[in-house]
């Protein structure tokens, strides 16, 4: 389980296209997705909120390691979660092409 106020980045892969979501706990509890749309999901808690992304074939990014990657056909290295100075600037991030592998 993880802290109050803790950040967590998930992981969704679609052939070469990866999709990923911004969780955070907030410190009541409450639980609060970020999604590739932009759009701010809240939840009752962050049980909640996993339950959903696993529900929508997401994967905890800091729970892959090389074999998760492989199997899903990227490396671990290609893979950094994306950063910006506010969820405006988030939002153009949270959907990335990964250049072809050949």
């Amino acid at each position: 389980m993880s802290t109050e106020g803790h950040t967590q980045w998930w992981v969704a892969t679609l052939g070469r296209t990866v999709i990923w979501a911004r969780l955070r706990v907030r410190e009541a509890g409450t639980a609060e997705v970020f999604d590739s749309d932009g759009n701010t999901l809240p939840y009752d808690s962050e049980d909640t909120a996993r339950a959903a992304l696993l529900d929508a074939e997401f994967v905890e990014f800091d729970g892959l390691d090389e074999d998760d990657a492989e199997a899903r056909g990227f490396l671990m290295e290609e893979l950094v979660p994306p950063h910006a100075g506010d969820d405006e600037g988030l939002k153009a991030l949270m959907v990335q092409q990964l250049p072809s592998r050949h």
